[in-house]
């Protein structure tokens, strides 16, 4: 009986530890959401092909089109190896200023921010299901250099992007 007992605490356990790396709900994310959930779900996000390049931060959110990680020309190799049957693509950003952004995706996907040839790593990161428009976001120090935004691991064959000044 005490094994029982045991075994359904650490079910239990497990569970709850798993529902706090996957919280639901749009009020779950550890900083205000409303401002890159409003421009993921704008109507006038630009639609770009994986590999476009801008000259400039998206004065928008955009919807970058993914294609089969095979097809997807990394100018890096992505963090996490995509797995079959996902979606992957980039796009490169000529002239950001210097500071603290925030990068948000619509929907579920690995993100790789390559810039002057190093992968770096988010400041922070929050995420939640069950939020309409919004899946997570992150917050990279950029530098006033160029970098490249790759998206790996994704469902869908497109993903909304906003890339915000962190406020």
């Amino acid at each position: 009986m005490r094994a029982i007992t045991f075994l359904a605490a650490l079910t239990i356990s497990a569970t709850s530890a798993f529902a706090a790396e996957e919280p639901s709900g749009c009020d779950k994310f550890k900083w205000p959401i409303e401002r890159e959930r409003a421009a993921l779900t704008a109507p006038d996000r630009a639609k770009l092909a994986t590999g476009s390049e801008q000259t400039a931060l998206p004065a928008s959110a955009i919807t970058l089109g993914l294609v089969a990680p095979s097809e997807a020309k990394f100018p890096a190799p992505p963090e996490r190896t995509p797995k079959d049957g996902t979606f992957a693509g980039f796009t490169s950003i000529k002239s950001p200023k210097a500071g603290l952004y925030t990068i948000s995706l619509s929907a579920g996907a690995w993100v790789d921010v390559v810039q002057d040839g190093h992968a770096l790593k988010p400041v922070d990161f929050s995420g939640a299901t069950d939020c309409d428009g919004i899946r997570k976001t992150m917050k990279y120090e950029l530098s006033a250099q160029p970098f490249v935004l790759q998206v790996s691991g994704a469902k869908e064959n497109s993903v909304s992007i906003a890339i915000l000044p962190a406020q």
